[in-house]
């Protein structure tokens, strides 16, 4: 494993914090404005956040090489959607449950996790690293 020195670790926390702030930014815009309606039962712009979430989380993923940039942008929005989705004493929220807003939270979700999926793991599974044992002798016996 390579060493990082201080300023290349700070480099890509401040990184990462930044695609948090993102999901984050995400989650609030589309938040209230995920119910815009085409016509009387078309949720144009629910339907259309959901691959915005995905080409960011996937972009993010792959700019930062690691499944981590992905999962940073996803985590900001989805903190902020599940707040929205959360029902006030008043009985307010941003999020309702109607089409646009299952669309935006389960079609976004789904996007999220694909994203992650997809992104480039980073030198494999932490949880794997050191099962499979010593490499394979190369072809040359070495």
């Amino acid at each position: 494993m390579e060493q990082r020195s201080h300023a290349e670790s700070a480099l890509a926390g401040a990184a990462y914090g930044m695609l948090v702030v993102l999901g984050v930014v995400l989650g609030v815009v589309g938040g209230f404005t995920h119910a815009w309606y085409i016509g009387a039962s078309f949720p144009a712009a629910a339907i259309g956040w959901v691959p915005v979430l995905f080409g960011l989380c996937l972009l993010a993923g792959r700019m930062m090489r690691s499944k981590l940039g992905a999962s940073a942008v996803a985590i900001g929005w989805l903190l902020v959607s599940m707040v929205f989705s959360l029902k006030r004493a008043a009985g307010d929220l941003v999020i309702a449950g109607d089409i646009a807003g299952f669309v935006y939270l389960y079609g976004g979700l789904v996007a999220v996790v694909i994203a992650v999926l997809l992104s480039p793991s980073s030198g494999g599974s932490w949880l794997m690293r050191g099962s499979y044992g010593p490499p394979p002798p190369t072809p040359d016996g070495s």
